[in-house]
């Protein structure tokens, strides 16, 4: 078995979408767009802008604020829009802006001359410039159909348990202690950002789960979500699907909003700025956390790669935006990478941010070895990493054509997290974010000799949840 991990690890990559197999493959076609530049051009203030922070419903969602006044959590300058003058005024050199952070204040333009970038850069309120994507010449068409099962495979039935293949990831957490107090994420919303989600709209397995809506974040956006990588697909279903007795989520009765945020047909920085949009949005429409199977470290262009001093959580960009979310009132849950094996062997951005759970995967056998794929810590500035670890090697997942496999990688062990962290915050509910990620740490069978492998080990949800709820018993 350890054999055969070790040569399946070798086909996953390392950058972007951290595990995606059974993709097609077709031949490249010439990019139709031709050539463009995409700038992130960052401003100085918000001046203009249509925000106010004592009417924040204008922009955020009623959802968004109440979560935040349920943890105590302020409205700040980070929350107000972009100012619509200074938009305006970019607007003017003929560019097209196709995406903006009010968190960093940033927007991102769209140009066919680099020239351009020079008068953009020259206006009062513009404190930088940096470009994160250039047009490729060639691609791979990545939007493809597949065609799926109806239902499952009979010999995916497992009659004597109705968590059928998915028991061992949700029991070995002490997960189905929680779903047996009725927990299954009743109330809760999830994000799920991710290349693409391939086929969930036709699959039966899928049709029974709460999803919101979905948006898609890269420019040019995909003429469908559904007919890209199934990535998103396989992580949404160690949550969300509901089919007892061949195959049952972590979080099966929660609310889900489905993010494009991942272009699969480049590698490049500005993957980031889209990340950053789709977490915004997310906390916009009140999401309580967001599950990113979803990292960073090598680009298509060398002068955009990290290195390993830059994970300290702020000084790549999508690590600031992820570090900013504990403060919003949501949980990041981040997969750590699968660069174990590789020169690399660390972990990615944003799995360095601070105050959200980093995600490690172990052996689906007892005793629960790390994965050797697994990529470790500690962030530069020497915090522990991963925080948590649960099976990954192999996990229980179903696919873009509607069969449930074993696939691997941090990406899966990820969703088994989040899902179930989900379920405890629900019977937990005048907790924070930052509160939530620390009983998980406390909970989890490492945490009191942590290592940069294990992290603080696999979490007890069941624990967790006693914790819990004798600690607001002792309140007065």
């Amino acid at each position: 078995m350890q054999r055969l991990i070790l040569l399946l690890t070798l086909l996953m990559t390392t950058a972007g979408l951290y595990a995606d197999g059974n993709q097609e493959t077709t031949e490249r076609i010439r990019y139709k767009y031709g050539p463009a530049y995409i700038y992130r051009v960052t401003l100085t203030d918000k001046q203009g802008t249509t925000g106010s922070l004592d009417h924040p419903t204008r922009y955020l969602s009623r959802r968004s604020v109440e979560r935040r006044k349920r943890q105590g959590l302020p409205v700040d300058s980070t929350d107000l829009p972009v100012s619509v003058r200074y938009l305006r005024m970019i607007e003017k050199e003929d560019v097209a802006i196709i995406g903006q952070s009010r968190w960093q204040n940033t927007v991102l333009v769209r140009l066919r001359d680099s020239l351009q970038i020079q008068q953009i850069a020259r206006l009062p309120f513009v404190k930088q410039t940096r470009l994160v994507w250039l047009s490729p010449d060639s691609v791979t068409p990545s939007a493809v159909k597949t065609k799926y099962h109806q239902c499952f495979e009979e010999r995916d039935s497992v009659s004597s348990d109705p968590y059928g293949t998915t028991s061992q990831q949700i029991r070995s957490l002490q997960g189905h202690r929680l779903h047996d107090l009725g927990l299954h994420g009743e109330a809760m919303m999830i994000a799920v950002l991710d290349g693409g989600f391939k086929n969930v709209d036709k699959i039966p397995a899928f049709h029974r789960i709460d999803i919101r809506g979905y948006r898609d974040f890269v420019s040019p956006p995909s003429p469908s979500i559904f007919a890209e990588t199934d990535h998103g697909t396989k992580v949404l279903s160690a949550m969300a699907v509901n089919v007892p007795y061949y195959y049952i989520g972590t979080a099966p009765k929660a609310s889900y909003w489905l993010l494009r945020s991942e272009d699969q047909q480049t590698e490049q920085e500005v993957e980031e700025d889209y990340w950053t949009m789709a977490a915004e949005f997310a906390d916009s429409v009140g999401c309580d956390l967001i599950n990113s199977s979803l990292g960073y470290t090598e680009y298509d262009h060398p002068w955009m790669n990290h290195s390993l001093w830059q994970l300290d959580g702020q000084a790549a960009f999508v690590s600031r935006s992820a570090s900013m979310l504990a403060s919003k009132g949501i949980i990041l849950v981040n997969s750590a990478g699968n660069s174990g094996m590789g020169t690399w062997k660390k972990i990615g951005v944003p799995a360095d941010a601070d105050h959200i759970l980093t995600v490690g995967a172990v052996l689906a056998e007892e005793p629960h070895k790390i994965a050797p794929f697994c990529s470790v810590g500690p962030t530069q500035d020497n915090r522990i990493k991963p925080d948590v670890v649960a099976i990954g090697a192999p996990a229980r997942l179903i696919n873009g054509r509607g069969v449930i496999r074993d696939d691997m990688g941090t990406s899966f062990s990820t969703p088994i997290v989040c899902g179930l962290t989900a379920c405890l915050w629900q019977a937990l509910r005048d907790k924070s974010a930052e509160q939530m990620i620390e009983l998980l740490r406390e909970c989890s069978h490492n945490y009191f000799h942590p290592d940069n492998i294990y992290g603080y080990g696999m979490p007890d949800f069941w624990r967790a949840y006693q914790i819990g709820t004798y600690n607001n018993l002792q309140l007065p």
